[in-house]
């Protein structure tokens, strides 16, 4: 017998995966909002949206669950209609539609007033900068191009978000003036290349020119780079870094590896010498700068020595933060040609090793910080701590400052001088200074 359905004619929008699909997510919610639509982000709803990742192998187990998951509600009567969308969509809707087909539709990630349309709602293109945040409200995501040019063997994401295209500079400041408005005063800069920016709009590379523009925005105080390339850096982008301080003195600026062969066969144009160069650059024109970046260990051809350069390398560069990844095997990529011949416990062990390494470097590097006092944003209150963040910290991957809540109040969305007190591989300690 069917249940009745809680939450009549809400629509729950359920988010998996990167940051460009948290955009993406807020974006779907603007346009429902606006259509008069009840909606909600991961809460109950009788119609869900699930927003998916196809990445690598985990984030798609993930959203296969999740799809599965929110089918066996649908099918006990505990939801109406599910429809599936984003990355995973995008690249395996033949085979969800064949093996998931309880799903009420499929969309990809360019099929935004097709869903709508299902949802029973019109896309309305009026609606530039309209967004659902769903961040904390004193940070968002602005997403400034979509899709990739970049040839990297290992890599789906052309296939799942096709070519590089540019939001234009008018577009971009509109979306951070309504953000502003909102009380939005942290934007994080996300593209799958932000340094291609501008290049199919303005014939160049134009992430410098954005910058500058953004930093006029009143209420916007911090501004921070996510995932640059290293290949065609443009330099000019460091000249504001420095002279602007409303651009954090921070870059992701995700590397993969470090050693020659392994580089080459992964398609990322460059060498351990011009990395390094290029590295050494940065810190030189913004001195203090943090730099983060994430690596890969086990790709195919991967020997021990080409690990072992890496770990080298990654002891000489003491980043300020790192992630490591083991290579995920995936079809329609360059790399899925090569043997996928790294055992699993192989690249665990590797990944380990870095990370381990990187948590020697980053306790180190955190014991510097004491006794000195930091302007930290407040983004939440957990448990009996208020958590904050440096300017050389991003949400969710980076450091957090906590401060003791029942000894001190403040208030969310905050800036606030924090006096680092004590010191571990990944969090600060801090009181009020």
């Amino acid at each position: 017998m069917r249940t009745k359905s809680l939450k009549k004619n809400t629509i729950n929008v359920v988010t998996l995966g990167c940051s460009k699909n948290v955009y993406d997510s807020e974006v779907l919610m603007g346009q429902l909002r606006a259509n008069n639509k009840e909606v909600v982000h991961e809460q109950e709803g009788n119609v869900v949206v699930i927003n998916t990742c196809g990445f690598i192998a985990n984030a798609k187990e993930e959203s296969v669950n999740t799809i599965l998951e929110y089918v066996q509600k649908k099918e006990a009567g505990e939801v109406d209609k599910v429809f599936v969308t984003g990355c995973l969509s995008e690249r395996y809707k033949p085979d969800l539609q064949k093996e998931i087909p309880d799903v009420d539709e499929y969309f990809g990630t360019s099929e935004l007033p097709n869903l709508l349309r299902a949802l029973g709602a019109d896309y309305k293109h009026e609606l530039i900068g309209e967004r659902l945040t769903t961040t904390p409200k004193n940070y968002a995501y602005l997403k400034i191009a979509e899709g990739c040019d970049r040839p990297c063997s290992f890599c789906a994401i052309p296939i799942m978000r096709g070519k590089h295209r540019s939001k234009p500079i008018e577009e971009l400041i509109t979306e951070a003036e309504k953000l502003a408005i909102k009380g939005v005063k942290e934007l994080i800069l996300i593209a799958q290349d932000l340094t291609y920016y501008g290049l199919d709009l303005y014939k160049k590379r134009n992430l410098a020119e954005l910058l500058q523009a953004l930093v006029q925005v009143e209420g916007i105080e911090w501004i921070r780079l996510h995932y640059a390339f290293p290949t065609g850096f443009p330099m000019d982008v460091l000249q504001v870094m420095r002279s602007e301080p409303k651009i954090c003195n921070y870059i992701d600026i995700p590397l993969q590896h470090i050693s020659d062969s392994i580089l080459k066969s992964m398609k990322r144009g460059t060498t351990q010498e011009k990395t390094t160069k290029l590295l050494q650059e940065f810190r030189q024109a913004v001195p203090g700068m943090t730099i983060r970046t994430t690596l890969i260990v086990g790709y195919p051809g991967e020997t021990e020595e080409d690990f072992q350069t890496l770990k080298q390398w990654v002891g000489d560069m003491r980043f300020e933060r790192l992630g490591c990844f083991t290579y995920s095997h995936e079809e329609n990529t360059h790399a899925y040609n090569l043997e996928d011949d790294v055992p699993e416990e192989t690249k665990q062990r590797r990944a380990n090793e870095i990370m381990e390494l990187q948590s020697q470097i980053s306790w180190e590097l955190n014991q510097e910080k004491v006794d000195k006092t930091f302007r930290c944003i407040i983004d939440r209150k957990e448990g009996n701590h208020f958590i904050g963040r440096t300017e050389f910290d991003s949400p969710d991957v980076d450091n957090e400052v906590l401060v003791d809540a029942t000894q001190y109040y403040l208030k969310q969305g905050d800036f606030v001088d924090l006096k680092i007190t004590e010191a571990s591989d990944f969090d600060l300690y801090a009181v009020p200074a």
